[in-house]
């Protein structure tokens, strides 16, 4: 290699090659060292090494070290540290594989070119070699990033599918990733390995820096293996391998936790496979997959419209339809009043056409509907063509359904605020079926004044109904506060742990910029049920929960106790209203606006400063 600058005391160093003027001498000192590296054992590899990893995450666009041999360097490099470890425990050598899958991850996640090369530099071998944990987890999470990526292309994925252990090893990886990080990590403080810490934290933060970053280290693990998968599954032949029941049920609970931002981990997986035919059948088969569809489709999940794409699906399939049926249609109905979701347009048309289309389907007497299923449907169509009756009657006609369906629900309201919740819910029913299906505001404020009585009546899917049609009426989607506040309560009331904790944590964003003094918060301080809600649901549904669970709680140096022993903290504090808990004040009514107001409700809102929305989940 070239001559290196009289002021640095490493001969040939990178950096210093990096700095030559003259182009073809630096490309041809680049090529020499990218050659000569995997076979060097000198002290002070990983500092280059390091320098290409943030060259390649800022810069992974760039062909310059692609067309020098970088995919060929950096294969050797994790061959070495897989075969020599005396050379892997020399000096700062631990780190070398991890930057080098890191590297190659980053080189091809953008370009096609990029992977093709890739795959012809050999860089496949030994990224399954780190894929099987012959090193550690830190070095699993980068390799199945960088065979995700591989796997993306169709001419690299020939490549990928080659190897046909790599499926397997996903599935593995997905199931255990969480597990794996927890007992061979975060569980232990005094037995972390130091090269791990550094590469969590980059030196910066102590302990609880690494826990943090090792949460999301384990959630990139598993959704990245989940969307290695995902590439597998979009070809047929693969589906017999991933939809094995054991593993087909876990993939609703793999979400990836607060941590993960923008992959749909498990329920994008559901998605794939039920787009085939072949993959429908297995799903259908698991009834506590087609129930967690159904919650997910019934939530603030962002990825919401994966799970209705999946329920519509099965109902469509013949062979699929009487095995979903039941559950799925009383969810559809709810949800047929979406207009757009996300960059899904015309959901709730969508919704109706699939339902319309099952009605006709099992109109004959072998139908597989329920009596009430039907009547579902049924009632759905009927409201739809109430609408377009609607647009043809006289406004003065309109106007007069309108008086008249507030003057029921104000009854509701005072039948509400004497105690009597069963006859109020009434009322809003007999409110619903008046108001003019246009009159959006008004309907929301009626499902969700319906959605508290059912709370307070215990009866928690019937809130989780009303507070969904609430939110799916609202403008924006998925943003009406009060209702989704209800919906927190009645999805904690079933135990379902995720979609309160969605739910409760967009109640609090909206809290933040309403304008309904009821609402809004005081000096911007969460309010107190709010705050107690979110941090027993973010215990329930931690990442670690069920690995902390079967391993035991976390030992911090010194410490012969657990800190967290897989049990819940007293959540005394989180209390059910019942019935004799109803306010006797008689100012706490249900809402009593018009329809141009703003939807601000006054329905029972109590917190710790004497406000006034009540729980109404069970004591923890």
């Amino acid at each position: 290699m070239d001559k290196a600058s009289s002021d640095c005391p490493y001969p040939g160093c990178f950096f210093c090659v990096m700095k030559e003027g003259n182009p073809s001498k630096r490309r041809a000192s680049i090529l020499k060292f990218f050659r000569e590296l995997p076979s060097q054992d000198d002290d002070g590899q990983v500092l280059p090494i390091s320098g290409l990893w943030n060259t390649a995450m800022a810069h992974p666009n760039d062909p310059e070290f692609i067309e020098l041999g970088i995919f060929e360097c950096m294969a050797s490099l994790i061959w070495k540290g897989l075969k020599n470890r005396r050379w892997l425990s020399h000096d700062q050598n631990i780190y070398i594989p991890y930057y080098a899958a890191h590297i190659i991850g980053s080189y091809t996640m953008n370009l096609e070119e990029f992977a093709e090369r890739a795959v012809r530099a050999g860089v496949i071998p030994p990224l399954i070699g780190l894929l099987r944990g012959r090193l550690t987890w830190v070095e699993q999470r980068v390799a199945v990033r960088a065979l995700g990526h591989l796997a993306t292309y169709p001419n690299t994925f020939l490549s990928v599918e080659g190897h046909g252990e790599i499926l397997e090893l996903s599935i593995q990886l997905a199931v255990s990733s969480l597990e794996i990080v927890y007992s061979h990590f975060y569980q232990y403080v005094d037995r972390r390995l130091s090269y791990h810490c550094d590469l969590l934290t980059r030196g910066m933060g102590g302990v609880e820096m690494e826990s943090r970053k090792a949460e999301e280290w384990a959630s990139q693990l598993q959704c990245w293996s989940l969307q290695l998968i995902n590439c597998f599954a979009f070809k047929p032949e693969f589906l017999p391998t991933i939809c094995k029941p054991e593993f087909l049920v876990k993939l609703p609970g793999m979400w990836g936790g607060l941590v993960n931002e923008n992959s749909p981990a498990g329920i994008g997986l559901l998605r794939t496979i039920c787009h085939h035919k072949m993959g429908r059948g297995p799903v259908a088969n698991c009834p506590g997959i087609i129930e967690a569809l159904c919650n997910i489709a019934r939530s603030s999940d962002d990825w919401q419209y994966m799970a209705i794409d999946c329920l519509l699906w099965l109902i469509q399939d013949s062979s699929t339809c009487h095995k979903v049926v039941e559950k799925a249609v009383p969810v559809l109905v709810d949800l047929a009043e979406i207009t757009n979701l996300g960059d899904q347009k015309k959901v709730g048309e969508s919704i109706i056409t699939v339902l319309e289309e099952c009605l006709q389907a099992q109109s004959g007497a072998r139908s597989s509907l329920s009596s009430h299923t039907k009547e579902q449907i049924e009632e759905l169509l009927t409201s739809r063509q109430r609408l377009k009756w609607e647009k043809t009657m006289p406004k003065e006609d309109l106007h007069i359904k309108q008086a008249t369906s507030l003057v029921v629900k104000l009854e509701g309201n005072s039948l509400f605020s004497s105690g009597n919740i069963s006859g109020a819910a009434s009322k809003y029913s007999e409110a619903l079926t008046l108001c003019p299906m246009r009159s959006k505001k008004e309907r929301v404020v009626l499902y969700s004044n319906r959605a508290q009585c059912h709370l307070l009546l215990q009866q928690p899917l019937a809130a989780i109904s009303d507070a969904t049609r609430a939110l799916c009426l609202h403008n924006p989607l998925n943003r009406h506060a009060k209702s989704l506040w209800r919906r927190a309560q009645a999805y904690d009331m079933l135990g379902l742990a995720k979609e309160s904790l969605l739910d409760a944590i967009l109640f609090i964003n909206e809290c933040s910029q309403s304008s309904d003094p009821d609402l809004s918060l005081r000096q911007n301080k969460v309010p107190d049920y709010a705050e107690r809600l979110v941090k027993k649901q973010m215990r329930a549904s931690w990442l670690f929960r069920e690995a902390a669970i079967k391993h035991g709680g976390v030992h911090c140096e010194g410490d012969g106790h657990d800190v967290y022993g897989g049990q819940d903290t007293d959540d005394s504090e989180w209390e059910t209203v019942s019935e004799s808990d109803i306010g006797n004040d008689g100012n706490e009514g249900q809402d009593d606006e018009e329809e141009d107001d703003d939807e601000e409700e006054d329905n029972q809102w109590e917190n710790e400063d004497g406000g006034k929305e009540k729980s109404t989940t069970r004591k923890a």
